[in-house]
């Protein structure tokens, strides 16, 4: 099963209040019953974690209250860098559940009734369970799998809004340092819920500004140098800032823009990846 990346417009973690918009990067889980062990491979890290993953597969079987199968293999293969900010523990819950619940169905989900919304609820358990979210993701969680622009409660896990956005490219600006969940000063990000609430008023009916403004806040917030962000905006770029709790930055330009805003950019030593809205 295929889940996609997205990217923040509104952090959730100072109000509640989270929204975020999809991207055409991919995560793929397959899971196949075979064998007496347990074994999981991510093949783009394969020294990540196997913790949340495990997680996913025993909860989507008590979900179902079916037997988990003495032995089984889940492979994961994404494209989205791993704690930069770009939602690559929401995509994988999304991408794992499907998958173990498609196996158990035997591809006959459908006939479950089980939603996509359903799916991403349980996906969000099963990523606090593993310590990989503050707030549950459920914003993320939803960009990645319906994509366009959404924004969610994250305390009740409700969608306030959920609109299509217009094609545009994605420029990713990814370095190599890593920011774990575990190391949030979640007490820096609440003293600042003002002023992301007014944000929050902004994205919804100008994600482009409230991605910026949320950008820098956060930059702030988390201590990184956002310079690249203003460089872009200078630019022409339409929106940019740092994406989750970063420290990879989000580059919004016209459709087709990408490649040739990224030659123009000094990207500053940041690996870059073009994709673009979904």
């Amino acid at each position: 099963m295929i889940s996609y990346g997205a990217v923040t417009v509104i952090n959730a973690i100072p109000c509640g209040i989270g929204a975020a918009v999809g991207i055409d990067l991919r995560t793929r889980a397959d899971f196949k019953v075979c064998g007496t062990e347990h074994i999981i491979k991510i093949v783009n890290d394969p020294e990540e974690s196997t913790e949340m993953a495990e997680i996913c597969v025993k909860n989507t079987f008590k979900y179902f209250h079916a037997d988990e199968p003495e032995g089984w293999t889940l492979t994961v293969d994404s494209e989205i860098p791993i704690s930069r900010g770009l939602k690559s523990s929401s995509s994988a819950c999304n991408a794992i559940v499907s998958s173990v619940a498609e196996r158990i169905f035997k591809e006959n989900i459908a006939s479950t009734g089980f939603s996509g919304t359903e799916m991403i609820k349980l996906g969000v358990r099963c990523a606090k369970e593993a310590g990989v979210t503050v707030t549950g993701a459920f914003d993320d969680a939803c960009a990645c799998h319906f994509g366009g622009f959404v924004m969610t409660d994250n305390i009740s896990s409700e969608i306030m809004e959920k609109t299509s956005v217009e094609e545009n490219d994605i420029i990713l600006l990814v370095p190599e340092e890593r920011i774990r969940k575990s190391s949030i000063d979640k007490q820096k990000f609440l003293a600042a819920s003002g002023r992301m609430a007014e944000i929050v008023k902004t994205a919804k009916h100008d994600w482009y500004s409230a991605l910026t403004k949320n950008g820098e806040l956060i930059a702030r917030i988390m201590n990184i140098d956002d310079s690249v962000a203003s460089d872009a905006l200078k630019m022409g770029a339409k929106a940019a800032g740092v994406s989750g709790t970063g420290p990879a930055i989000s580059v919004v330009v016209g459709k087709g823009e990408g490649q040739t805003f990224l030659r123009d950019l000094d990207n500053k030593g940041y690996e870059a990846i073009v994709t673009r809205t979904r």
